[in-house]
């Protein structure tokens, strides 16, 4: 009777295998989604339909993956490298991606055959009363040893699910890591660029000093001949002191440029040499600033990426809560020895066992309740994503209009600078002359250092900004390796 009972155990086992399902929503990028609207996926530039126009300097074309590059700056590329192999918060970002992968992996396991090993020898003491004895039941040596291994069969997509949903927080886990690395670029580069605006405006302040304390050694000399008031020898000076004044403040922002760079690169602040970030005006791009579309946009932008992966183990989770509402159908096989030590290895002591087993828990446990938890919690993941998306896009119109139109001031103050500089050589002239008092050319002198000093703080703003649409183009880290082809092991 025991031959066609076991023969009979291959034939269920396929069976159920033939019957499995995987329950709970198939996931898909829903139609709803604001990532589908076709507003989103349009050009980034040219006029929109707002009247807003296009800004001036920039391309269609997909912006590279490294776009600090496109500066073509030697010692701005060798910062942003050492800064991605050494920054703290990319180290723990990484570490956070591997154990995110770790997490995916073990569930992974799951899948596996799982099997045990035990054993145990014991000097007892049994009750006579449990064995319905009345007297005393002497000490006994008694062993225990044997294995397991037991298989779930995944009839209804539990397993499945929990590993779709630990895929996809692995894959948000490496977005996270692709928007820590932007972030850490960007943040270099600023930095140097702040060193550089810091230069530049201060080489642009010394040249006005230098200039109104030579003008102010010309007035002393012109009023020691006669030929000036005392009043205008002082407010020669004052001009010119004023202008000096402005030099620490340029000497602090590129010492703190520096002071950042270092902890970017995970070096102690003022480590860093000067002449590794020395540069004297900012970096400048050799050709139009691509862009893209919208489209790519949404792709490239890793906080995009990162809601959307969240969204897809939200839904999963679902199907791993609905798994509960049914049996858990696994088949399994033991064999050991159990009894007397000085039996130990004889046929009485064996034991063994090979069939399927049944667990189902009565939906009175919070099942159906916790169901509707994660399909709130998806929802609220498909609203986090369509956020994340506004964000995207908002950010970058923002930065490109910003761009466009600091181009737009710059070019006026470098024309109102250009007539600022003819109005005051004229003024100057004029009042060595004897023509004009000296409170023409010194009003002229100002508005040419305020035009100089305007022109200089607008050129680092356009740099900044170019950071900025940069940033927030998402600057495309698309060749990371999948998650499924990371090993278990990976530490980088």
């Amino acid at each position: 009777m025991r031959t066609p009972r076991l023969a009979a155990l291959p034939l269920l086992v396929a069976t159920l295998l033939a019957g499995c399902t995987t329950v709970g929503p198939d996931y898909h990028v829903p139609a709803q989604a604001l990532v589908q609207a076709p507003a989103a996926n349009g050009p980034l530039t040219g006029d929109g339909a707002d009247g807003a126009r296009a800004a001036a300097g920039v391309s269609a074309d997909a912006p590279p993956d490294d776009w600090w590059r496109l500066y073509d700056d030697a010692r701005l590329d060798q910062l942003v490298r050492q800064a991605l192999t050494a920054n703290t918060d990319l180290r723990a970002a990484a570490a956070n991606l591997r154990r995110a992968i770790a997490i995916y992996h073990e569930v992974e396991a799951e899948n596996l055959p799982q099997g045990a090993l035990w054993g145990s020898a014991q000097r007892t003491q049994l009750s006579g009363e449990s064995l319905l004895k009345t007297e005393k039941i002497p000490a006994l040596s008694i062993g225990d040893a044997g294995f397991s291994v037991s298989y779930l069969i995944d009839f209804f997509g539990k397993l499945a699910r929990a590993d779709e949903a630990a895929l996809a927080g692995a894959e948000a886990g490496a977005a996270a890591l692709d928007a820590a690395r932007v972030g850490v670029v960007a943040e270099t580069v600023r930095a140097y660029v702040q060193g550089c605006a810091a230069t530049h405006e201060h080489e642009v302040a010394t040249q006005q000093a230098r200039l109104a304390e030579h003008q102010a050694e010309l007035v002393r000399k012109l009023v020691a001949a006669g030929r000036g008031q005392p009043a205008d020898a002082m407010r020669a000076q004052a001009q010119a002191d004023t202008l000096r004044a402005a030099l620490p403040r340029f000497e602090a922002e590129r010492e703190g440029a520096g002071f950042r760079l270092a902890a970017l690169l995970g070096q102690p602040p003022g480590s860093l040499a000067p002449e590794a970030f020395a540069c004297e005006e900012e970096p400048r791009l050799s050709r139009p600033l691509p862009v893209g579309d919208g489209a790519a946009l949404l792709k490239r932008r890793p906080d995009v990426r990162q809601a959307e992966r969240e969204l897809a183990a939200a839904t999963a989770r679902i199907g791993v809560a609905t798994a509960d509402l049914y049996p858990s159908i696994r088949i399994g096989a033991s064999a050991g020895l159990t009894g007397m030590l000085s039996d130990f290895g004889t046929g009485p002591t064996a034991h063994w066992g090979i069939g399927p087993g049944i667990t189902w828990n009565l939906p009175t446990n919070g099942v159906r309740p916790r169901i509707h938890g994660m399909e709130a919690g998806a929802d609220a993941a498909l609203a986090r994503f369509d956020g994340v998306v506004l964000k995207a896009l908002l950010e970058t119109r923002t930065a490109l209009s910003r761009y466009g139109r600091e181009q737009e001031r710059n070019a006026a103050l470098r024309a109102a600078r250009d007539q600022a500089a003819g109005a005051a050589a004229q003024q100057r002239r004029l009042y060595q002359a004897g023509r004009t008092p000296y409170l023409s050319s010194l009003d002229a002198e100002r508005s040419l250092a305020s035009a100089e000093m305007d022109l200089a703080a607008s050129d680092s703003q356009l740099a900044f900004n170019q950071i900025g649409l940069f940033v927030a183009l998402g600057g495309g880290w698309q060749q990371a390796p999948a998650v499924r082809e990371v090993p278990a092991t990976a530490r980088d």
